[in-house]
């Protein structure tokens, strides 16, 4: 058996960066099958929405390192199809919090189901501890933030 040198940690980057380019133009193809009423983004905010029970449209722009004008037209997009409703904030009236609909809630659980059934699918062939591997290491990246990546904000 011989040992083989892994290759530069350079080469490495370019592959991890190209296939996650890849990665994410796929995801938004997918995004446009799974849930075709919605723009990747709103559906990515209506799911934010609904996963923190309510919150205000700063919190989202805030979150998603959004300007408050494009995350104010997709909220009245998502407004206008009637998957979003503002509601005055229990502790203080002057300010609203979105939450999602009974129509909002049924196409983010119907796309959630399209989604784990494509994932399934395409994942069908990884063994368990492929899978466990490549989950730890997407949190590992995950939880390193963007610091470093073009056009991210300094910490």
């Amino acid at each position: 058996m011989t040992d083989v040198a892994p290759p530069p940690r350079e080469a490495s980057v370019d592959v991890i960066q190209r296939e996650l380019t890849a990665f994410a133009r796929r995801a938004r193809a997918a995004a446009a099958r799974v849930h075709p009423e919605l723009p990747l983004v709103s559906y990515t905010l209506l799911a934010h929405i609904e996963e923190q029970r309510g919150c205000r449209a700063t919190d989202l722009a805030a979150h998603y390192l959004l300007d408050k004008s494009t995350v104010s037209r997709q909220v009245a997009g998502l407004e206008k199809l009637g998957f979003v409703e503002r509601r005055p904030a229990p502790d203080d009236h002057r300010v609203h919090v979105l939450h999602p609909t009974e129509e909002g809630t049924k196409v983010l659980a119907a796309a959630q189901t399209n989604r784990l059934a494509a994932y399934q699918e395409r994942l069908k062939d990884w063994s368990a501890e492929d899978l466990a591997r490549f989950a730890a290491y997407l949190l590992r990246y995950n939880t390193a933030g963007t610091t470093g990546l073009p056009d991210s904000p300094p910490h």
